[in-house]
């Protein structure tokens, strides 16, 4: 192998790597896209998805944007997350991630010449290339108006709208 080779196929698998990354947010545009979809379960009460490529914590962010608005747009003042999952591996970022094995084993032959026996113990190292998998996050809310419950999973959505998203002038 040649002083080449090496920064070569780094750089391969960083350019594969790059192919793929968290889409701008906004709808989910067909099946297996990214973006976000909800359904009502109940008239103050909704399952909001995102759908994304890489890391859960940008992905977890815009389900709740999305659901931050949905309650605007229902007229109620604030959100209360029921239920969460989140689909998709924790490294799901990608990148390249050096990896190292060990391993050790024994053989033997025997035949009408003759026997041998051997054993040994290894050692490799190698690169993994991945890029950014698949990841989403779905969530469950309920809505409500008046001040905001003073819980863990209650939101002011105005305040989620305002930290996580942008506004546009009226």
């Amino acid at each position: 192998m040649n002083r080449l080779t090496l920064p070569l196929i780094a750089a391969a698998g960083l350019a594969l790597s790059a192919c793929a990354s968290l889409a701008p947010y906004g709808p989910q545009m067909g099946p297996g896209g990214q973006g976000y979809a909800e359904q009502r379960i109940e008239s103050n009460r909704f399952r909001v998805t995102y759908n994304g490529v890489g890391a859960p914590g940008p992905v977890a962010d815009f389900a709740l944007l999305r659901a931050a608005e949905l309650t605007e747009a229902q007229g109620y003042d604030w959100f209360e997350v029921t239920q969460r999952w989140t689909d998709g591996r924790l490294d799901s970022a990608g990148g390249v991630r050096p990896s190292v094995s060990i391993g050790a084993g024994s053989s033997s032959y025997g035949g009408r010449y003759g026997s041998y026996r051997s054993s040994g113990v290894g050692v490799g190292l190698g690169l993994n290339f991945s890029g950014p998998s698949p990841t989403s996050t779905t969530l469950e809310v309920v809505m409500g108006n008046g001040e905001t419950p003073d819980r863990p999973n209650a939101y002011d959505a105005s305040s989620v709208h305002d930290s996580l998203g942008w506004r546009t002038a009226p």
